[in-house]
């Protein structure tokens, strides 16, 4: 008989993208986990912050979605996704981590027991500390049993794996002009206020999800949000992390979102000033390395050659020897596929950019 795993497995395997990924596992899993509702979204691996895709299965309005969000990022609750990322087990079931009281958790009281959810199984998909997914699914009657939580926690490395082969360059594309970075302003309240004309070029050119309306006459992408929400969070002494997520167009182009928590008169918390921008190649380098599964020091080893660096200098540099870097480098190119140092650079760098990005010599002024 095979592994329910394989299963799933298997099925992920077969799928040519993120968003096809998410359902492929979310059609498999549901015949061994019942759920009624799922949200599954890929997540930026050096900060956690969701980014495109994101697949929502038979849940609410966009409204709905910012609210789960918003209470994430800003309400006390039990098992949040940044605990979870660092936890032993990066999966939970609410009525089993509070002892069938899921009522102690801001995110039960004020959302899912309106909607009729009777219990939530939430899932950090990680290799190592780096989150590569977050998933969550609702159940409507029962709790989810231990080893249902088992079985998801066994699927988090395998499905993560498989998910960060997305994040991998697709190769080349044309070149096109870019929009100068974008500016939105929030206030207080969380409510988007301004916004200039490039930050809505940005905006348009971001894929099809879950957004939330705004009175700038134009939904905000939940991506977006969430990054708001995290500078708020940050702000206000409720996280630590960096509000910062990258995320691709439907062009195929890489755009960063970064935001940062103002302060208003007399030291009170002000507004949340969000920027939106091409990513240049020192944004991407780790995301990109990190695809392909490379460790840190071959990280290292891959910048030192995309600048140009010969192997004893990289030997001296890293305080290594000239033997162990050729080793290091005989896994990168393993691991991407190439033969040459030429082709390293073009497979990490340079066929991962367009525009003004794809002519910029990469940053590897740190390690």
């Amino acid at each position: 008989m095979t592994d329910p795993h394989e299963r799933v497995l298997s099925a992920a395997e077969r799928a040519g993208d993120a968003a096809e990924l998410f359902s492929r596992a979310s059609a498999g899993l549901r015949r061994l986990v019942p759920f009624h509702a799922a949200v599954w979204t890929a997540a930026d691996p050096q900060t956690g912050l969701i980014t495109a895709p994101m697949l929502v299965e038979n849940l609410g309005s966009g409204e709905d979605c910012g609210a789960y969000w918003q209470s994430e990022f800003l309400e006390e609750n039990v098992a949040p996704f940044r605990e979870l990322a660092r936890a032993p087990v990066p999966v939970a079931g609410l009525r089993a981590a509070t002892g069938d009281l899921p009522a102690r958790s801001a995110r039960f009281r004020r959302l899912l027991l309106g909607q009729g959810v009777h219990d939530e199984l939430r899932a950090v998909l990680r290799i190592g500390d780096r989150p590569w997914g977050l998933v969550s699914l609702f159940r409507t009657a029962g709790a989810f049993r231990p080893d249902e939580i088992a079985l998801l926690a066994a699927l988090s490395q395998p499905l993560a794996v498989r998910l960060r082969r997305f994040a991998r360059p697709p190769g080349s594309a044309p070149r096109t002009d870019s929009p100068a970075p974008g500016l939105l302003l929030f206030d207080e309240s969380g409510t988007a206020v301004s916004l200039n004309d490039e930050a809505r070029q940005h905006l348009a050119s971001l894929p099809e999800g879950p957004s939330v309306p705004s009175p700038l006459g134009l939904r905000l992408p939940i991506w977006v949000i969430g990054t708001a929400l995290r500078a708020r969070a940050v702000a206000d002494g409720r996280d630590h992390g960096s509000a910062r997520v990258r995320i691709r167009t439907t062009g195929g182009r890489w755009l960063v979102c970064h935001a940062s928590g103002l302060t208003g008169p007399g030291g009170r918390p002000g507004p949340v000033a969000l920027v939106i921008e091409p990513a240049t190649p020192a944004d991407l380098a780790v995301l990109v390395a990190e695809a392909y599964g490379l460790t840190a020091r071959e990280v290292q080893i891959t910048r030192l050659v995309a600048r140009g660096m010969p192997t004893a200098g990289i030997a001296a540099t890293l305080v290594i020897s000239p033997h162990t870097v050729r080793d290091h480098l005989k896994s990168v190119f393993a691991k991407t596929r190439v033969s040459s140092r030429g082709e390293l650079v073009a497979r990490l760098f340079t066929e991962h950019f367009m525009g003004t990005a794809a002519r910029a010599e990469p940053d590897v002024s740190s390690p």
